[in-house]
């Protein structure tokens, strides 16, 4: 049993946690640069002094106890407590990085514009940005932060809802006005569609019309969204605009709205962590993130 007068020490702790996340002491040992005797010592202690049991032996590795379980979540909360205090006493020097994965339109319809409230002044952290078509592996360590567009269900990361999305079409008011568009939604499945690698959301909307996509030799794909807005404005097609992604997308008068539906989007813009992320400057970044879109969930 322990006394109020001595705590474990911390190297001991670290093994409990590994131990915890790699369920097996050969694992903990691998990722601490350990021998497994080494690792089954430091828990050993840990349970001695806590006088009780934190796991369960078996042939291919250990399994947490309930008792093991509640102290491991408490000693992680402290050891996260204890890293948010010295990043808010430690003297300031180099700001911490943050690496946050996006795609390349998002990063330059939405993000950029807004990059510098996000960072914050005086900024807390230095937003390394990501930005690739990948999905960056958040548990492996590829990125800290990632937004991905979806239906927020992915394997293995926390997701939380930054905005969804309303589409409806547009185009170049010359293009329109060729092409009889003022007459009505219905015409709009026999010009050149615009749309990016995705064709749901076409299929979606025109159903919703009352009318059914047709794939056509005039229709125009690109591999980012940007682009799609891009060949609108040039006169090429009619695109879904996605708000509020683009939200000034009509201000300049260089893309006008066609008569039709808006529709919900079934996939939005999500935040991603890994699971049990408490590094203080990731997630004041994530708080940041949701905050800046708060008004956009509504």
């Amino acid at each position: 049993m322990h006394s109020p007068e001595t705590l474990p020490p911390i190297e001991a702790l670290a093994a409990v946690i590994a131990a915890r996340r790699s369920g097996s002491f050969t694992a903990a040992a691998e990722m601490l640069g350990l021998t497994h005797g080494a690792v089954s010592r430091r828990v050993h202690a840990v349970e001695h002094w806590l006088g009780t049991p934190l796991f369960e032996r078996h042939g291919r590795g250990v399994r947490i106890t309930p008792a093991g379980q509640r102290f491991v979540a408490q000693v992680e909360q402290a050891l996260a407590s204890i890293r948010d205090s010295a990043d808010r006493w430690r003297p300031r020097r180099d700001l911490p990085v943050v690496r946050l994965s996006v795609v390349p339109s998002f990063a330059r319809l939405w993000l950029m514009p807004r990059l510098r409230e996000l960072q914050g002044a005086p900024p807390l952290c230095r937003i390394e940005l990501q930005i690739e078509h990948r999905v960056a592996d958040l548990r492996a360590g590829q990125s800290d932060l990632a937004i991905r567009y979806g239906r927020g269900r992915w394997r293995g990361v926390d997701s939380r809802l930054l905005f969804g999305e309303t589409l409806f079409p547009v185009a170049s008011p010359g293009f329109a006005a060729e092409s009889g568009l003022a007459a009505g939604a219905g015409r709009i499945a026999g010009v050149p569609l615009l749309h990016d690698s995705d064709t749901g959301q076409w299929r979606t909307w025109l159903r919703a019309a009352g009318t059914e996509f047709r794939a056509k030799a005039s229709d125009r794909r690109f591999e980012d969204y940007d682009l799609v807005l891009a060949a609108a404005r040039a006169g090429l097609g009619v695109a879904l605009l996605r708000s509020p992604l683009v939200e000034d997308a009509l201000a300049d008068g260089r893309l006008v709205r066609i008569a039709g539906p808006s529709i919900g989007n079934v996939a939005g813009h999500f935040l991603a962590t890994a699971p049990g992320e408490s590094r203080a400057p990731v997630c004041r970044l994530a708080d940041r993130l949701l905050a800046l879109t708060a008004g956009m969930r509504r």
